[in-house]
């Protein structure tokens, strides 16, 4: 508990993957991404209960090896353009028929592996103060890749991507922007229920300073590796 508020953790974890095969299953440090995941959840005491969702055996095997209760997911909600929200919601209402309720939900994406603790207790501890409906944790991005500089293809031609675009000389001319690093999505159960989003405009953006790898291919891993061994 944080301030007194049941936590749960949801970890999804579907089978298919169009990008790397099993990735959930993936190995880095000789462990699987599910059993880091379950790892990082045993050590963060203020979690009061961690599912995996997931459609396919292996991984709910590998989930349970790792101390999270299974739950499966159905087909309907397994493929690869399913929103989040639908798994939680999903997760979440099957504990409720156990007579099983939450404060907070946590989702932890098991592909991102380089979460701290203090980060994700930080995180939870900004809803809360804040009174925010949810928080994503997000990382400042590098201005190679601000919006303001990117490029659409027409054909042949290009053309800016935002309509200031063209204006662009200089990077100071650049405002700060941030993505979503999947390191963590919080998300007030009543809201989460009521309103069937993770995002609303009582959303708020925790920021990660420490590197973040959401891994969906090989030069991934490998990167992941690295940083683990540094």
């Amino acid at each position: 508990m944080i301030f007194k508020k049941k936590i749960l953790a949801i970890v999804p974890a579907r089978g298919g993957s169009k990008g790397l095969k099993f990735k959930n299953l993936r190995k880095v440090k000789n462990k699987s991404l599910v059993e880091i995941t379950g790892k990082f959840i045993k050590k963060c005491k203020f979690i009061d209960h961690a599912i995996i969702s997931t459609d396919n055996d292996k991984i709910a095997i590998e989930g349970k090896k790792s101390g999270l209760y299974f739950i499966r997911r159905p087909k309907s909600i397994s493929g690869d353009k399913v929103a989040d929200v639908k798994v939680l919601l999903h997760a979440y209402r099957e504990l409720i028929k156990k007579k099983k309720f939450f404060d907070l939900i946590v989702m932890l994406h098991p592909t991102s592996p380089l979460r701290e603790i203090n980060d994700l207790k930080n995180a939870i501890e900004f809803l809360l103060k804040n009174k925010f409906d949810s928080v994503w944790t997000i990382s400042p991005t590098d201005t190679k890749y601000h919006p303001d500089k990117q490029l659409l293809l027409d054909g042949k031609r290009i053309k800016f991507f935002t309509a200031k675009g063209k204006s662009i000389i200089a990077r100071q001319q650049l405002s700060k922007v941030y993505h979503r690093n999947s390191n963590a999505y919080i998300v007030d159960a009543k809201f989460l229920l009521k309103k069937k989003s993770i995002i609303s405009k009582k959303t708020g953006g925790y920021i990660v300073k420490s590197k973040q790898i959401s891994i969906d291919t090989e030069d991934d891993i490998q990167m992941v590796e690295k940083i683990f061994k540094n």
